[in-house]
Order: C-alpha cells, then structure tokens, then sequence
C-alpha cells in the first residue's frame, strides 16, 4: 500500500519512484484567442481600413493610394481572403461619430464577416486612446485581430496593448496639437475682421469677386419681405407659411420654409453690414462640439464690414419686438390688428379671436380670454369685433386731442406730393421745344414722337395715382 512521507511518494517495499515519473507534451492545437486551429490551412479573412481627415487634394491623393496598395496587398497573400475596404474620407479620427466605415467594419468584425484588419498606422485607426483601446479589447474579444503595419504592432501579441496604448496617446496629444494651432490661427483672423460664411446657404449674399460678401439682389428682397411682415405683427411661423405661399424658394432651393430659419434670419446682425464672431465656440478637441459664447472667450464685433441690406434702426425695432414678445410668454399671435394687445383684466392673459357661425349668415367674430376653458377658467365674457373697434375709435379720439392740426397737415403733405403743376408745365416747354418743326411759315407744327407719349403716360399715371391718396 503506497504512503505519502516527506513530499516523496514511497511504496511498501521503500522503491522511489520519482525516477521512473514520464512527462508528455500536448501542443496548442487552436488559438488562444480566436480558437482558430493552429494547424488548419484555411485563409483568413482579411480587411483594411484607411482614412482621411480633410478634403484637401494632397489628402485625396493620399486617401486614394491606400485603398490602392491594401486592397493588392491582401490579395496578394496566398493564405489570405480579401473581405473588403473599409473607409472614412475626410472624417478627424478623434471621435466615431460619423466614422460610419469604421463602424461598418466593427460591425462585420464581430458578425464574423472579418478575422484580421490591416491599417496604415495607429493615428489612422483612431486618435482618441479611450476609443482607440476599447474598439481593440472588443474586437479581441471576438477574435478578431488588427495589424498596425507603421508601428509593426499585432494586437494579439502580449507588447501590443502596451505599445498601443503609448502610440494611441501620442496621437491624441497630436490631435490635440493640431487644434490648438487651428484655434490660434483663426482667433487671429477674427482680431483682423476677417471671418468666412457658409455662402451657399447665406440668404441674401454670394461671394464677391474680392473674397467679400456681396449682395444677391433677388434674395435681398426676401430678406426685406422677412423684417417688413414680422414687423407687421407676424410670427415666424405665419412668415415662413406667407413665403410658401408666394412660392418664394429658400436659399438651398426648396420650397417649404422652417420658421427656425426665419428665426435665424431675423437674429442675424450681418444683415446690417456688421458682423459678431465667435458666437460659439469647441470646448472639448475631442468631442467637437460647439457651445453658445457666453463671454468664456473672446468675441469680435466688426462694423460695415461688407453692404447692408437692413438699416441698423430697422434691425433693431426687431430685436425689441422678439424681445417683447418673448418677456410677455405664452403663444404670440399676430392673425389681426388686435392680436397680442387685449389683456384681461380679471386673469391678465390674452384675449384671442374666435369664429361663431362660421358658415351661416349669423357668422360673427369675437374676441375671448384664452384661459376660459383653461387652468383657473377665467369667466371674463367675450367681447365682439365691433366693439373691440369701437372701443379702440373711442379711446383715439379722446387721447388725439389736435385731430384738426393733424388732419391739416396730412391733407398739406398730400397736396405737395401729388402737385403736378410743374411736371406739366415742363412737359409743355419739352413738346413745344423737341416735338414739333418748323414750317416754312415760321410756325411750330406737331410732330409725334415717342418720348412725347411717354410723357403724357408719365403725366397721367402721376395724376392717377395722386387721385387715389
């Protein structure tokens, strides 16, 4: 019977066997992390990835001779399947938003479409070293493995992860570099007065021949029609409904307007001739989003910088009106001349029109307060149209104390401009002189020419229009 004494096995007749002990080697058949057979002469799938973070020509060239030499280098390999191209053109690698070819590649990666994927360099795979590690953990996970071929780093190797988190770093520092410069770069440009626009989707301006913005007469007077209307009492809303209506295209061609876009036309001082830069600004390199400049760094302001379309004093009675109607809240409404400026004097909130007997011959409108049916339920009682008038007529009257002084002087102003005493008159001197000839009597005879009726057409429409103010 054997017996365990001092860590050495013994048997009964005191024979040490340790001598005798035999060891065999089993060697890995499969891989330790795609469990792939070692020994299996199947191909292995293979794709690349190349990208690009501009648009610029040098970067097309260098966009293009990746997808070229990848796509022949795999296929040149006999014990790898090409399983496609995967690309991102001018797309920052320090974020994966809108990297939908790396996206796409992930995807197929882990649906088994893909077992080794081939890059450039570290910095073409991504400069975020978060993004960067975490996609290449998941992928080997999965088993599926990526070749850095710069760096001469396999990520299934024991140093790779190491060696990636390093470069991976180095290349977001860079990145990070890179937008410090640009930042700087442009900050300058705005302490000179020098900013770019979007000029394709700038309403109201094309790029001037010098670089400048310069004025698109035909969508100038859309941008004149905005402030007029909302001036008038319209919201946006109602606008952008009033431009579809007139079949007036937006600045990209479409025919329906956004009331957010005349929110923006409304909101933008360019229209003045001046110009307010760095009205956002990116925080965050990485995440590249931009947030409103609320005085976290400089912003420039540049007078008559390019023509205006908009009088300044114009632009600015919109700016007080948006104003208002934003300090008095609710829902602004501008449908009629009395929209917006009757409050109730029991619950201080609007009153707003209403139709009754909207297709019979009893039809009537009547103004109500807006919180009748709603919340405390206001019983104030509506009010006619007619009364509204009348009241409003009275109330005139009675603060217009010089009506006559005003009525004189509104029937003086209408008599300067529609006397056409002179035009007349110079009109008769101009047929006399140039519209007739000299017979062989010494006499003037008529001659019809045809700036002579264009004369008389002048005339008349003057009159005309004089009869109607």
């Amino acid at each position: 019977m054997p017996f365990k004494c001092g860590g050495e096995l013994n048997t009964n007749d005191g024979k040490d066997v340790s001598a005798m002990r035999s060891v065999t080697v089993i060697p890995a058949s499969i891989h330790k992390f795609s469990e792939v057979p070692l020994a299996t002469a199947a191909k292995r799938k293979v794709a690349a990835y190349a990208r690009v973070s501009t648009d610029n020509e040098d970067q097309k060239t260098s966009y293009a001779a990746q997808v070229d030499y990848y796509t022949n280098y795999i296929k040149s390999r006999s014990d790898w399947e090409f399983a496609g191209m995967y690309s991102d053109e001018g797309v920052t690698g320090t974020s994966m938003k809108k990297r939908e070819g790396f996206t796409r590649m992930v995807q197929d990666a882990l649906d088994g479409k893909i077992q080794l994927i081939v890059t450039k360099s570290v910095s073409r795979f991504a400069r975020n070293t978060v993004d960067s590690l975490t996609t290449i953990r998941k992928l080997k996970e999965h088993g599926i493995e990526v070749y850095f071929e710069k760096e001469a780093i396999w990520t299934f190797q024991a140093r790779g992860e190491i060696l990636l988190t390093i470069l991976s770093s180095l290349s977001q520092e860079e990145a990070r570099s890179i937008s410090e410069n640009v930042t700087w770069g442009l900050r300058k440009r705005f302490a000179d007065g020098k900013f770019s626009v979007g000029y394709s989707r700038f309403l109201g301006y094309d790029k001037g021949e010098d670089g400048n913005l310069a004025i698109n007469e035909e969508q100038a007077k859309t941008v004149r029609l905005i402030f007029r209307l909302f001036l008038e009492g319209m919201t946006a809303c109602r606008i952008a409904k009033e431009l579809a209506a007139r079949h007036i295209l937006t600045v990209t061609g479409k025919e329906k307007w956004n009331a957010k876009t005349i929110r923006g036309v409304l909101a933008n001082e360019k229209y003045t001739g001046c110009a307010r830069i760095q009205k956002t600004f990116t925080p965050d390199f990485l995440t590249k989003k931009a947030v409103k400049n609320c005085g976290q760094v400089p912003s420039y302001f540049v007078e008559q910088s390019h023509p205006a379309i908009i009088d300044p004093a114009v632009f600015e009675m919109v700016q007080r009106e948006m104003e208002r109607r934003t300090r008095e809240g609710g829902r602004y409404s501008g449908v009629s001349i009395f929209s917006g400026k009757i409050r109730c004097g029991e619950c201080g909130g609007y009153f707003g029109t209403k139709v009754w007997h909207s297709t019979d011959k009893y039809r009537r409108v009547i103004y109500r307060c807006n919180n009748k049916y709603d919340g405390q339920k206001c019983q104030t009682s509506h009010v006619t149209e007619d009364e509204i008038k009348e009241a409003f007529v009275t109330a005139f009257n009675r603060l217009v104390t010089e009506r006559e002084e005003i009525t004189a002087n509104a029937r003086l102003v209408r008599q300067t401009l529609c006397d056409t005493t002179a035009l007349t008159g110079g009109k008769s001197q101009a047929a006399a002189g140039t519209c007739g000839i000299g017979g062989d009597d010494g006499e003037m005879r008529p001659r019809e020419r045809p700036h002579c009726t264009e004369s008389r057409g002048v005339s008349e429409a003057l009159r005309g229009a004089c009869g109607e103010i």
